[in-house]
């Protein structure tokens, strides 16, 4: 569960009745738009259904029965959810707009790329600064990925950058390819992977094309530098839907 302090209010006005539940915003979001795949454990601050969260009251069992045709505030707390409207302070909003958009900023840094400078990876203050410049604004109650397409919209008139991603092939000599594999295999798309009959590790990943410098120094990090990489499909736009 989340701390009270980070809780905000789910409300549901139905029957006459008023019923709330403390949820952390975010994940009370995503299990709106179907899309939370935690526990409910991780949403809530608290096991309980309230008439007036901010005093405490309760509502009646009756009503419950009514509304939901049980008491269990576990079974009720997602329909209030589902069906109600999230509370949020100014406050709040302003700090759940900051944190979707250091994420989408870091989103677009490790997925683009410069075109006119040897697709070089934009860094994120560059992201940041023509975002302001474009006077785009993050919606605090959408996901950042789902802003990703928008973003890209209003970043192309202000500064060249493209998604675009890159198929690489990497061969882990046999003292470092039975760890550094499992690591190599979690970095992007594994396309397809084959074990050497000398003990190496030979697999093809695909992955956004900002992120190869990323990819290189894993792979010198798990083979301590005796790794081997080769680029062998040359970069192609990235769909971001």
């Amino acid at each position: 569960m989340i701390s009270l302090d980070e809780a905000v209010t789910a409300r549901l006005e139905t029957h006459g009745e008023r019923f709330e539940v403390l949820v952390d915003p975010d994940a009370a979001l995503e299990m709106k738009r179907g899309e939370f795949e935690g526990d409910l454990e991780d949403v809530i601050a608290a096991r309980d259904v309230f008439e007036n969260a901010s005093r405490g009251d309760r509502p009646a069992e009756e009503a419950l029965e009514e509304v939901f045709g049980t008491t269990d505030p576990l079974e009720i707390i997602p329909e209030v959810i589902d069906r109600g409207e999230i509370q949020i302070t100014a406050e709040q909003r302003a700090e759940m707009q900051e944190r979707k958009e250091r994420k989408l900023i870091n989103i677009i840094s490790r997925n683009a790329i410069n075109p006119q400078m040897d697709d070089a990876p934009h860094p994120p203050e560059r992201i940041e600064n023509a975002l302001e410049e474009a006077g785009f604004t993050v919606d605090p109650m959408e996901t950042a990925e789902s802003q990703v397409d928008e973003a890209l919209e209003a970043l192309r008139p202000v500064i060249p950058i493209r998604f675009e991603e890159v198929t690489v092939a990497v061969q882990l000599p046999p003292d470092y390819a039975g760890s550094g594999q499992a690591k190599i295999r979690e970095f992007g798309e594994l396309d397809s992977e084959e074990w050497q009959a000398d003990g190496s590790w030979v697999g093809v990943l695909t992955f956004p094309a900002g992120m190869q410098n990323d990819f290189y120094d894993l792979v010198n990090e798990v083979s301590e530098g005796e790794g081997e990489t080769q680029i062998i499909k040359e970069k192609g736009e990235l769909d971001t839907r």
